[in-house]
């Protein structure tokens, strides 16, 4: 269960307590971006065995490493459009790589197909906060880990656990009483109702 897009100390905080497996930091252009010091600090305040992952979208591979080194974190996101050779190319990082695409352009894609380790599927806009339909995804869901994202909230969550049959899920803006800004009790509320989905 990862909660994406967190820029305070306090929202970190609460999401490590609420029991989330991993923290997402965007480091890409976006109302959630936050300065990569910013993300060093967040980073630092987050115990082992939570994921710490900074989130890019089709950045330089250069500029990925280096944030990744500045940063300290234990997972890169590579979200959009990016090919196999981008995988290829950080997989020396020696952290996790999550390949995050809309589920329409990733239609029969398997967790591994581009080199990632872990395959998230997302609504067709990335960041909308709009529902889709995931039921598509349990019907032929994707072979290996893939998380489950776009639109999802405490109260359609479990629903969407039920309908997709994800191995994990990702929320940010279902989670926020205004873009960009997280309410700690919609983390706890998302994260029990995901535990019980």
């Amino acid at each position: 269960m990862k909660i994406c897009g967190l820029s305070t100390a306090a929202d970190v905080a609460a999401a490590v307590a609420a029991g989330a497996d991993a923290i997402g930091f965007v480091l890409t252009e976006s109302p959630r971006r936050v300065p990569v010091e910013l993300a060093r600090e967040l980073a630092d305040t987050v115990p082992e065995g939570v994921w710490t992952v900074a989130v890019f979208r089709e950045e330089p591979a250069e500029y990925v490493r280096e944030a990744v080194r500045a940063t300290g974190v234990r997972a890169v996101q590579l979200h959009g459009n990016h090919p196999a050779a981008a995988f290829a190319e950080l997989a020396d990082l020696g952290v996790p790589l999550i390949r995050a695409t809309s589920a329409a352009a990733a239609a029969g894609a398997d967790c591994g197909d581009f080199g990632e380790d872990l395959l998230l599927l997302d609504a067709p806009v990335a960041g909308a906060g709009e529902p889709w339909d995931w039921s598509e995804l349990g019907a032929k869901p994707p072979a290996g880990k893939w998380m489950l994202a776009g639109g999802l909230s405490p109260a359609n969550v479990g629903a969407a656990i039920a309908a997709a049959r994800p191995w994990g899920v990702d929320v940010s803006s279902g989670v926020e009483v205004r873009r960009g800004v997280k309410d700690p009790a919609l983390i706890a509320d998302f994260l029990r109702a995901a535990k019980s989905g």
